[in-house]
């Protein structure tokens, strides 16, 4: 964007807060211009503030914008979710799945579901299938140890194996077996299926 149309556009509005701008260039030297022409408009017109240590010329692939960051793609330029907004993202599961944190099971899946609604709606613009499938894998397992956690006693164990429809020599083999949580969860991943993980809640 030039200066001359950023000035149209911006001016009449009478802004006095921005909290994020971006200003797409064809070229590093083209940026650094314009860069250098919108510092001075939006302090010396607009009276606003800008943030130096903020404020940079970069590649889009290096960017993060309100949670996204961008790529190029057949030479259009398309968004997905930033590595950090990911990380976050996990982090918060990690929470609301942590099998210590005291929350009923139905409490946690309504925390849950309200935590990855929110999200999915908010970076619905990015591309984020495949993010999104490791994630589902990898909650999925989590939700698997939270239940390992809670049967607790080994003849819980054995009972809900028997349940879900193994032999009794093989949940009596699970049932006894020394491995942690997060492995256990792993070997359960055939057993205890995500229909049943749905019907659990």
């Amino acid at each position: 964007m030039s200066h001359s149309m950023f000035q149209m556009f911006i001016e009449p509005l009478c802004i006095r807060f921005i909290l994020d701008c971006m200003s797409f260039c064809k070229s590093r030297k083209s940026a650094e211009r314009t860069l250098k022409n919108i510092i001075p408009f939006i302090e010396g017109k607009l009276f606003l503030k800008v943030n130096r240590k903020k404020t940079e010329v970069a590649h889009i692939n290096k960017v993060k914008y309100l949670g996204y960051t961008f790529y190029r793609y057949k030479g259009k330029c398309r968004l997905r979710v930033h590595p950090k907004s990911a990380t976050k993202m996990k982090n918060k599961i990690r929470e609301l799945t942590d099998r210590n944190n005291g929350m009923s099971n139905a409490k946690r899946e309504e925390k849950y579901q309200q935590f990855v609604r929110g999200w999915v709606n908010y970076f619905k613009l990015a591309n984020m299938k495949k993010l999104l499938k490791e994630t589902d894998e990898w909650a999925r397992r989590r939700i698997r140890m939270v239940y390992w956690k809670q049967w607790k006693k080994i003849k819980t164990k054995y009972r809900m194996l028997k349940a879900l429809g193994l032999k009794h020599w093989k949940a009596k083999e699970l049932a006894c077996s020394r491995k942690g949580y997060w492995r256990m969860a792993k070997v359960l991943n055939q057993i205890f299926s995500n229909k049943i993980i749905a019907k659990l809640g």
